[in-house]
């Protein structure tokens, strides 16, 4: 096996680390699905619940926490 062999192995083997990598990176992670508003135990409407996934208020407890 001659340098280029050698050469060609290990970039082989970076293309291969760095697609593992990228595909890790492009699995999107499971948002933690909450309904109950924590502020007021309201029910967060499903509509904002799919349009910002991860909320934890509702719009009116979300208005006052920025107000804060």
């Amino acid at each position: 096996m001659d340098k280029a062999d050698i050469a060609n192995d290990y970039m082989d083997w970076r293309l291969e680390q760095a697609l593992k990598a990228r595909q890790q990176v492009a699995k999107p992670v499971p948002a933690r699905v909450v309904i109950e508003c924590v502020d007021c135990g309201e029910e967060i409407p499903a509509a904002r619940r799919e349009r910002l996934p991860g909320v934890v208020t509702c719009v009116p407890c979300q208005t006052r926490r920025e107000k804060r």
